[in-house]
């Protein structure tokens, strides 16, 4: 178990570097696995996700070594299993995008149910109908889902509704179906493109066309290919909040203003601080920050991986936000720790005419408990407390929290959910000025 001690009420200052995105290397670790021959991926972030699939990916017989501080090497020469312990899969969300390089190599794939986060329940009928539609036998036995095709033939697939996994795992499983599959209503993020590009580096033909439409002609075979993996944009994010919310200076190295378009938009709306260079971006806090409204979207919208990190962030501004999450049906587990903070944030439903085309999840896994949207009154002091963490988000919320607030901050991780998203996080604020430790 990790035990963070924050004390907090300093402005951080310095700068901060961040590494390869988190949703995008383990991704590339089993893209790879589709391959004839060894791939070097580059730029990692030394995080347990990463770790986690590395050890999976080597219990299938397949080689996931690091051979340098941020990079890894993965041989699938000698993958010689076809399914996942079921004891270590369910602690990733990467286990249902093991099966198009199960499939292709066996024609069968078992793997358990993913886990990860506990943020709303994950919509994988996308994963499944879209596996089915290349031919796919889909089956749910003794909690493991199992997958069988001998080969799988393109086709064209519409997704209900935007699925980055989904999107992610179908170009997978047809960039060696034979002939040629068109994705339709596929999901935008930069994720995607970041695989894409490093498949095709292997010898796949995809491409991306208007109107959210992937094009994936199969091949019969790829080869393996050196890659850089693009920065995480979910870890730019955090800092700028971190940053803005104790009224310090940061400058974020790797950070690309293209993947954050829409934070950066905001940030305009409240009167954020912020300098886009050749080496990143600056996020300062240059005056009082003012309140504004915030819906969540796919992207290019505001991601729901963003709104913990701003909810904080906006108890610090004058006046009142709003804050309407439409992409997760479950995702404010984390307001009730800030509220014992000191915190002003009422949950709420608002009034939605047409629910079914505003919202991403589906409709029938909402629970009648669930709150679509907050109500952030500010600028609100806040003080210390004492909380478990939940999941990655809730504790890099309080993790920020901490550092906003008057007195001392004491963060239980028992499953060490802040490092499966972060390297070192508390050690990076160290470096910017923050008195917090690891016990």
């Amino acid at each position: 178990m990790s035990n963070f001690i924050i004390h907090g009420g300093k402005p951080l200052y310095g700068s901060v570097r961040v590494g390869g995105a988190k949703n995008a290397s383990y991704k590339l670790m089993l893209a790879a696995l589709l391959a004839d021959t060894p791939s070097r991926i580059l730029n990692f972030s030394h995080i347990s996700d990463v770790y986690l699939v590395a050890s999976l990916i080597n219990s299938l017989g397949a080689k996931a070594m690091q051979v340098g501080e941020r990079a890894y090497m993965i041989d699938p020469t000698h993958l010689n299993k076809d399914e996942i312990d079921p004891t270590s899969g369910e602690a990733s969300r990467a286990s249902t995008l093991f099966i198009p390089a199960l499939l292709a190599k066996f024609g069968r794939a078992v793997v358990p149910f993913p886990g990860g986060d506990k943020i709303g329940a994950r919509p994988l009928d996308r994963h499944f109908d879209g596996l089915k539609a290349l031919g796919a036998e889909v089956a749910v036995k003794d909690d493991k889902i199992v997958v069988t095709a001998k080969q799988l033939k393109g086709t064209t697939y519409r997704f209900r509704k935007s699925t980055h996994t989904g999107t992610e795992t179908l170009i997978m499983a047809a960039v060696k179906a034979k002939g040629t599959t068109l994705l339709e209503n596929a999901a935008l993020e930069t994720e995607i493109d970041d695989l894409i590009a490093f498949l095709n580096s292997m010898g796949a033909r995809i491409t991306r066309r208007p109107n959210r439409v992937i094009e994936i002609i199969g091949v019969p075979q790829l080869k393996g290919a050196i890659h850089k993996i693009m920065s995480d944009h979910n870890q730019v994010v955090s800092f700028a909040c971190a940053a803005l919310a104790t009224k310090g200076d940061v400058i974020v190295e790797n950070a690309d203003s293209r993947d954050i378009e829409a934070f950066l938009d905001k940030l305009d709306a409240i009167g954020a601080g912020y300098e886009v260079g050749h080496y990143g971006i600056r996020f300062y806090y240059k005056g009082e920050l003012k309140a504004t409204d915030v819906t969540t979207e796919v992207h290019p919208g505001f991601k729901t991986d963003w709104q913990p990190l701003w909810v904080t962030m906006m108890t610090q501004a004058k006046g009142v936000s709003i804050l309407h999450e439409t992409v997760s049906e479950n995702r404010f587990q984390y307001v009730e720790s800030l509220n014992a903070m000191g915190a002003q944030i009422e949950l709420f439903n608002p009034v939605v005419d047409h629910p079914d085309e505003l919202y991403n999840f589906n409709l029938e896994v909402d629970k009648p408990g669930n709150r679509h949207a907050a109500r952030i009154t500010g600028p609100t002091p806040l003080h210390g407390g004492e909380f478990t963490v939940k999941d990655l988000r809730h504790g890099a919320t309080l993790m920020i929290a901490g550092l906003i607030a008057d007195g001392k901050t004491i963060l239980h991780d028992g499953q060490e959910h802040i490092d499966r998203g972060y390297e070192s996080l508390e050690e990076v604020f160290q470096a910017l000025g923050a008195t917090i430790r690891r016990q």
